[in-house]
Order: structure tokens, then C-alpha cells, then sequence
């Protein structure tokens, strides 16, 4: 086990966790934002609050993880991971608006302490320091992510990925 991520005392020493748990949306379809911007690998789609919840219960989130959400949209993996399991996170997305709203999210959440958000493309995204990783992505585009997941996460991180609809 790696002494930095005390929190993933039943990860393997070996190997990091991939895909821990994969969420059904379909029930939730029609309360969800679909939006493709220019340039962007996958549309903005909001995962609803009980799979955020969820998420990071899976994952064991606590005071001290890193939460990393990459294609954080309006920032509420990293806000929930700051308000309710008083982690610390950083959100990832490559779209302005998104990141505006995710910090404004913060702001009236009260938790820009523990939660930042930086406008980069997740494939540019500084994940060395997680011990945690949230993702929503497409298939096609976390096949692309695995090899910088596997080469820059450190032994024993989790990653939980919410299924695309």
C-alpha cells in the first residue's frame, strides 16, 4: 500500500483501481442537461445528486482525499466531496462556462477552501496528486484517458466512472 493514500487500506498494492462501479442513468434521462460544445470530446450531461452521493460513498471519500473529477462541469462531484465528506478537489473541464458556474457553485456552497476549479482539457489535467477519481466520459474517450491514468495515478487510487446513457 502507498503510504500517501492511507484511505485505500483495501486497494491492491499492485495495481489502481479501474472502473470501481458503473451507474444506470436511464431513469434520470430526461432531468439531465444534453449539451455538445465546440471542441468538446463529450457533451455535458449533470449526474444527478444521489449518484454523485453514491459515487463518492463508493470510492470511501474522506477528510483526506483528493477528489479529481475530470469533466467536472458545474463542479458538484468536487463540491459534495468538500461539503459532505470534507475532502479536498479539483475540477477539470475544458469549457469557460462550465468552470465559471462550477466556481460559482463553490462560492455559494462555501467550500472554495477545499474545491478548485481549473479550465484544461482532462488529457492536460494534473492528476498525480489524487487519491480519487471521478469520471462521466464516453467509452471512446476513457480509452484514451486509461494510459494517463495508469502512468500518473499512484498505487492504490480509486477511480469511479458513472456510466454513459
Amino acid at each position: 500500500m502507498n503510504s500517501a493514500h492511507p484511505s485505500a487500506r483495501s486497494c491492491s498494492a499492485t495495481s489502481v483501481l479501474l472502473a470501481a462501479a458503473l451507474f444506470s442513468i436511464s431513469s434520470c434521462q430526461s432531468a439531465n442537461r444534453l449539451e455538445f460544445g465546440k471542441g468538446l470530446d463529450v457533451p455535458y450531461v449533470q449526474t444527478p445528486p444521489r449518484v454523485v452521493t453514491a459515487m463518492l460513498k463508493l470510492a470511501h471519500v474522506g477528510a483526506n482525499d483528493v477528489v479529481v473529477d475530470l469533466g467536472c462541469g458545474d463542479g458538484r462531484i468536487v463540491i459534495a466531496a468538500a461539503k459532505e465528506f470534507g475532502a479536498r478537489g479539483v475540477g477539470y473541464d475544458v469549457d469557460p462556462q462550465r468552470i465559471v458556474e462550477a466556481r460559482s457553485n463553490a462560492a455559494r456552497e462555501n467550500v472554495t477552501a477545499r474545491a478548485r476549479f481549473v479550465q484544461l482539457s482532462l488529457f492536460d489535467a494534473k492528476i498525480s496528486e489524487a487519491t480519487v477519481v471521478t469520471v462521466f466520459l464516453l467509452p471512446s474517450v476513457l480509452d484514451r484517458l486509461r494510459p494517463q491514468l495508469l502512468s500518473d495515478l499512484a498505487t492504490g487510487t480509486r477511480i469511479v466512472s458513472h456510466s454513459f446513457p
